[in-house]
């Protein structure tokens, strides 16, 4: 059986949480999103925030990278308040946000040279991420000269390669074809287990985040709040071509979208 938890939330101590989110509520002039919504991210694993359109995944994902300030309540990180952006997180945009005159090598190492980082060292980090999300060879092509899926892997590997503890991806695979999705989520997998960084996922596909999920946060419309927390199974010893497959997830997903369906117009 699946492991759904309506009430869950108590079940991860704040402890072990890298980022918390207590009590947030944002309003946008008569329009409230977020009403007193508390959440917490586990330490090393990636939590989806799982939703209807509007229901204030990408707000709160702006709110924790200090992007957008709560109208009300706190963001921690490893028990620090959050008042801004820092250095302990990173954004993966969902249109890439490449510099258009920059090469690969140094789109990916911008952050890094933003902080100072000499260029030997900067470079040599880069590279790694580069080869990481699968583009070795491609250090010196411009964003022009790429597919849009080798253009959000470039955004994926800046993020890391910036080593901030706390990775926030908006919908990072949404412009892509189906079959370089799928590899994207098959990568993820293997960037969570390798990384042991905290990552924060925005997405609409309920198969995608119980493919990628170590837990998923199910978020109501606004003023949205949490609905429920699930963690599934551990699906990764089965092998990540098995997933699809296993009975467990395939209940899951049903699970979420029984629960989804009456908000969806």
């Amino acid at each position: 059986m699946s492991q759904i938890k309506p009430d869950a939330r108590q079940a991860i101590p704040a402890t072990d949480s890298a980022v918390s989110v207590r009590n947030v509520s944002k309003v946008y002039g008569d329009v409230q999103a977020l009403k007193d919504l508390t959440l917490d991210f586990p330490r090393g694993e990636l939590t989806s925030l799982l939703g209807p359109s509007g229901c204030g995944k990408t707000t709160l994902l702006k709110i924790i990278a200090g992007l957008l300030p709560a109208t009300s309540g706190e963001v921690l990180i490893n028990g620090r308040a959050v008042t801004g952006p820092g250095p302990d997180r990173s954004f993966v945009f969902q249109d890439f946000a490449l510099m258009p005159w920059a090469t690969v090598l140094r789109n990916v190492a911008f952050g890094l040279e933003l902080r100072g980082v000499a260029k030997s060292e900067r470079e040599a980090v880069a590279e790694k991420y580069i080869a990481a999300v699968g583009l070795a060879g491609f250090e010196q092509k411009y964003p022009h000269q790429l597919s849009g899926g080798m253009r959000q892997r470039v955004g994926l590997a800046r993020a890391l390669s910036v080593k901030a503890e706390v990775l926030l991806l908006d919908e990072p695979f949404s412009a892509v074809d189906e079959q370089t999705r799928r590899k994207f989520q098959e990568d993820m997998l293997e960037l969570v287990q390798n990384e042991k960084k905290t990552f924060i996922f925005v997405t609409h596909s309920i198969e995608e985040a119980v493919y990628v999920s170590d837990q998923i946060a199910i978020l109501l419309p606004r003023p949205s709040r949490v609905s429920e927390i699930i963690r599934p199974a551990s699906f990764r010893d089965k092998g990540v071509a098995n997933i699809r497959r296993d009975p467990e997830y395939l209940d899951i997903v049903d699970r979420i979208w029984a629960s989804l369906r009456n908000y969806v117009e």
